[in-house]
């Protein structure tokens, strides 16, 4: 590769903010445009990460494919924009990185995936969380055996932002109207990373609530999930409450890990615990990793795992069909939370 990759990103909001600062440290790729709805808002935006100059803004897709000519494109916009982005970027058969909830649904999924592949492009699914430097520590730990046999896993969500009429709206107000909250836009990144820790579900449970009157969907909500293999992991998810760390955006809420040989704790200040099974004490499991911006640098990670698969000619953890899957696990969760029963899940 001789010159950077053009790398163009739709949407300009707050989350989108980390992909920018993700892409303007990757040495094999340069930002070359922005793609908005609204231009007014985007021109702080176009300024600070213009490499001195000021990146160029669109509102029409296909004359940014036309113009600047990217040869990846992130999308930060919400998941109601994705499947019309998707189908107006794939003909110019570009890179394709699309922030979840993925398309809003299955259905969109697939019908997104589908169009991506009729038209040569590649689509993979920015999932961070399990680019976080503790869960990537922890999967090393389970490969080599330091746990043992895993008996089950539980993951204690407390970020503490979901409290009182003004719950979500200094980041993300748009979390208030959504009729899917917990599970479709949160519990989704632990699905993935129960996935990726544990292997495939086989089976789910889930009790969901609304804790919050001001909000549209559930925001607390237990769900039970079984594996082929006879572990279990608990999602237990609760917006409301809190728990204890500096930063309580850094992990958001707490994890444990229990095997036949070790049992494994990550806490809130992103710290691993591992104790031997019979011992009292706790041993820190030291990994490297940043503190910069959001989740370890996880936005970077993610995007940065994805670029060098797709260079490498390789298939991306996250290419969007691979992580359909998450999303027919996310339907029978509701399912099972509105029928009041435990799903089977029929196996990839």
């Amino acid at each position: 590769m001789s010159e950077p990759l053009p790398v163009a990103v739709v949407g300009a909001g707050y989350f989108g903010q980390f992909h920018y600062d993700a892409w303007s440290r990757m040495p094999e790729v340069r930002l070359a445009a922005i793609c908005v709805r609204n231009p007014d808002g985007a021109a702080e935006t176009a300024a600070r990460w213009g490499g001195g100059g000021t990146l160029p803004i669109y509102t029409d897709p296909a004359r940014m494919m036309a113009e600047a000519a990217p040869k990846i494109v992130d999308i930060t916009a919400p998941p109601t924009s994705h499947l019309a982005m998707i189908r107006a970027l794939a003909p110019a058969q570009p890179w394709i990185v699309c922030q979840k909830p993925f398309c809003d649904g299955v259905a969109g999924a697939q019908a997104a995936v589908d169009c991506a592949q009729s038209h040569g492009a590649r689509l993979a699914v920015h999932e961070n969380i399990r680019f976080q430097p503790w869960y990537r520590a922890a999967k090393r730990l389970i490969a080599a055996g330091v746990l043992g046999q895993i008996y089950q896993a539980s993951f204690r969500l407390r970020p503490g932002d979901g409290q009182g009429p003004q719950a979500y709206l200094d980041r993300q107000p748009y979390f208030q109207a959504m009729p899917r909250f917990l599970v479709h836009e949160t519990a989704i990144h632990w699905i993935d990373t129960f996935r990726y820790l544990l292997g495939e579900p086989s089976g789910v449970f889930a009790r969901l609530a609304r804790l919050n009157p001001v909000i549209a969907g559930e925001d607390a909500g237990l769900i039970l999930f079984d594996f082929a293999d006879g572990a279990r992991a608990v999602f237990d998810g609760n917006r409301l409450s809190d728990h204890v760390a500096q930063n309580r955006r850094r992990t958001l809420g707490e994890l444990v890990i229990e095997g036949s040989e070790a049992s494994l704790r990550l806490d809130g200040n992103a710290r691993l615990w591992l104790r031997r099974f019979g011992e009292n004490t706790e041993t820190e499991q030291r990994f490297d990793w940043s503190d910069h911006l959001f989740g370890g640098d996880c936005v970077y990670l993610c995007n940065r795992a994805i670029l060098r698969a797709w260079l490498a000619g390789e298939t991306p953890e996250t290419e969007a069909s691979r992580y359909l899957r998450n999303q027919v696990i996310e339907e029978a969760i509701y399912e099972s939370a509105s029928a009041g029963r435990y799903l089977s899940l029929p196996q990839p």
